[in-house]
């Protein structure tokens, strides 16, 4: 299967800017899990600022009824 690269950076909402992974949505998923993380696109836009990518921050949001 071919990236789309271009569609995926559309609706990309990580504010990491020098992130190489920006668009490759398996590249990210892959290397976030490899770090027991979620990617920026799970969270919401507060939650995602925070850089804490982590199960435990995510699930503290999903009980806060935030994600």
């Amino acid at each position: 299967m071919d990236c789309n690269r271009e569609t995926n950076l559309t609706r990309c909402t990580c504010t990491y800017e020098p992130c190489a992974r920006k668009g490759v949505c398996c590249d990210c998923v892959q290397y976030h899990l490899r770090m027991r993380e979620l990617p920026a696109c799970v969270f919401d836009a507060r939650g995602e600022r925070t850089y804490d990518r982590s199960f435990e921050h995510f699930a503290r949001l999903v009980a806060e009824r935030r994600v």
